[in-house]
C-alpha cells in the first residue's frame, strides 16, 4: 500500500511546491469489515490522488485523531484536540521555515473538529479539504444513494473508497451490516453505542468499488478551487 511518500529530498527540491497536502486520519472503529485505520487510509488515498494530480507536497498521514464518541469499542484510540491542534500547528511552522508556506489538511474524520478551529486561526495560508460541498459533489457524481447526514460511519461512501483503492481490507459481511440512526442528537455526550450496537450508521451493502472510483475522481477535481482560494 502506497500510505507513505517515498520522494527523495532532491525530488522535492526540484518539484518546488509552494503547497502540502496533510492527510488527517484516526484510529477508531469501523464495524466488522473496515480496520480502525480507515479514516486515515482514506485520507491517505486522496492526498496521493492529489499529489498525482497537483504539484504539491505530499506529507505523511496523522493516523490517530480525536475518536472519543468511538471509545466504547476495543482498539480505538485517540488523542486530545489540543494535541491534534499543536501537531497540525507545529507542521505548518516547519513548512513555513523550510519554504512551504501553504498548507491543505485533507481530514477523513468528522470528529476532527478542531482542524476547522486551526485553519480559521492560522496566520499563514491554510485550508481544510474536503469540506461539505466536495463530499456532497462526490457524492452526486459517484451516485451514492445513501444521504451524507445517514450515511455517517462505515457506510456507503468509506467502503466504496476502501473496495476502490483497498479492497483486500475490507472484510466479508458488508452486505449484510445496515443501521441507519438518522437521530443522534447527544452523539457528543453519550458517545456512539446508544445509537449502535454495531458501530456502523450507513448502508455498507450498496457500496461498490466504482462508487468509490467516481468519488476520488470528483474530489481530485474540485480540489482546484481549494488551491485557487489559497491564491
Amino acid at each position: 500500500m502506497d500510505l507513505f511518500p517515498t520522494a527523495t529530498t532532491a525530488d522535492e527540491s526540484a518539484r518546488g511546491a509552494e503547497v502540502a497536502v496533510l492527510p488527517v486520519g484516526s484510529f477508531e472503529q469501523h464495524g466488522a469489515h473496515l480496520p480502525l485505520a480507515t479514516d486515515a487510509l482514506i485520507a491517505t488515498t486522496i492526498a496521493g490522488a492529489l499529489a498525482a494530480a497537483y504539484p504539491v507536497l505530499r506529507l505523511p498521514p496523522i493516523t490517530i485523531g480525536c475518536s472519543h464518541e468511538h471509545a466504547d469499542w476495543a482498539g480505538t484510540v485517540s488523542i486530545s484536540a489540543a494535541t491534534l491542534y499543536a501537531v497540525v500547528n507545529d507542521v505548518a511552522a516547519s513548512l513555513r521555515r523550510s519554504g512551504v508556506s501553504k498548507l491543505v489538511l485533507v481530514n477523513a474524520h468528522g470528529g476532527n473538529y478542531v482542524l476547522s478551529n486551526v485553519v480559521q486561526e492560522s496566520t499563514s495560508p491554510m485550508a481544510l479539504f474536503p469540506g461539505v460541498e466536495g463530499w456532497q459533489a462526490a457524492h452526486d457524481a459517484a451516485g451514492l444513494e445513501t444521504s451524507l447526514d445517514s450515511d455517517m460511519h462505515a457506510g456507503e461512501l468509506e467502503t466504496s473508497l476502501l473496495l476502490h483503492a483497498h479492497p483486500t481490507l475490507v472484510r466479508p459481511g458488508f452486505p449484510e451490516a445496515d443501521h441507519l440512526a438518522d437521530d443522534r442528537r447527544h452523539l457528543l455526550t453519550v458517545g456512539l453505542r446508544p445509537y449502535s450496537e454495531s458501530g456502523v450508521v450507513g448502508r455498507p451493502s450498496l457500496a461498490t468499488a466504482e462508487k468509490g472510483r467516481l468519488v476520488l475522481e470528483s474530489l481530485v477535481e474540485s480540489f482546484g478551487d481549494t488551491l485557487a482560494a489559497l491564491g
